[in-house]
């Protein structure tokens, strides 16, 4: 299967996945605690039963880093090409009733993110792009292309972490624009605002997030235009020890 049909295939599991956790949303759940302390629910394990089942049958040449098989000790062997894939991302806005959170499926090849999907349930709408091949969203079965925007001389819009708000390295972040309006919000769609060309910048300096918080949300940005780059100005890179990130910032285009 080439890019482009990969692409479709993960856009439709992140669509049918989407269905389930809102299924879920409306019938009721419980909320867990993994052995780190975060949040986890029925629609993380069932949205990531769908997206990685999905993914076996059509590609089983491809391995799959999945972010509740992961915690559950299922690690596969590093390989150059692989999926990543966090069947919810922004659980604790599921939890707490708040519509921003989302599937999120990349496919990494030699430490790349080369194409990704972040399916939001409850907006509804699909973000998606290949790199060097552009990004669209659909919304209500239609399908518009993304470009990010190059950064306003009038001040940045920037994206922030409603839940990690504190932890994020946000305070030291210094633009070489004034912010002139801060948006929290839950998930990867804080990238996907950038994309979409209505936001700048996401500062995330902590390091604390892991690569499948990060995949697909920078293969859609950096496919619309954008750019997501550690301290140094390095490109992310993924199948690191852990899978674990350093500190980063998401950019729209230059």
């Amino acid at each position: 299967m080439d890019h482009s049909a990969l692409l479709e295939l993960a856009a439709r599991l992140a669509h049918d996945a989407g269905q389930a956790i809102e299924a879920i949303r409306r019938a009721g759940f419980e909320v867990e605690r993994k052995g780190d302390a975060s949040p986890v629910t029925a629609a993380d394990r069932i949205s990531e039963g769908i997206i990685t089942e999905g993914l076996r049958a059509a590609a089983p040449d491809i391995p799959i880093i999945a972010e509740e098989a992961m915690s559950d000790g299922v690690i596969p062997p590093v390989a150059p090409r692989f999926w990543l894939v966090d069947p919810l991302d922004g659980t604790k806005e599921f939890a707490a009733g708040i519509p921003e959170y989302c599937t999120c499926i990349a496919l990494i090849e030699n430490g790349r993110a080369v194409l990704g999907v972040l399916g939001a349930p409850a907006e509804p709408a699909i973000y998606a792009g290949i790199l060097g091949q552009g990004a669209w969203v659909e919304r209500g079965g239609v399908r518009r292309p993304m470009k990010a925007r190059p950064t306003p001389a009038t001040g940045l819009v920037l994206m922030a972490s409603r839940s990690h708000r504190k932890d994020t390295g946000e305070a030291g972040f210094r633009p070489p624009v004034p912010v002139i309006e801060t948006i929290p919000m839950g998930s990867a769609l804080k990238y996907a605002r950038i994309a979409e060309g209505v936001a700048d910048v996401c500062p995330r300096l902590d390091g604390r997030t892991m690569e499948w918080d990060t995949a697909a949300a920078q293969a859609v940005l950096e496919a619309a235009g954008g750019r997501m780059f550690d301290p140094h100005g390095h490109t992310l890179r993924y199948g690191k020890a852990q899978y674990r990130n350093e500190g980063f910032i998401a950019w729209g285009a230059e």
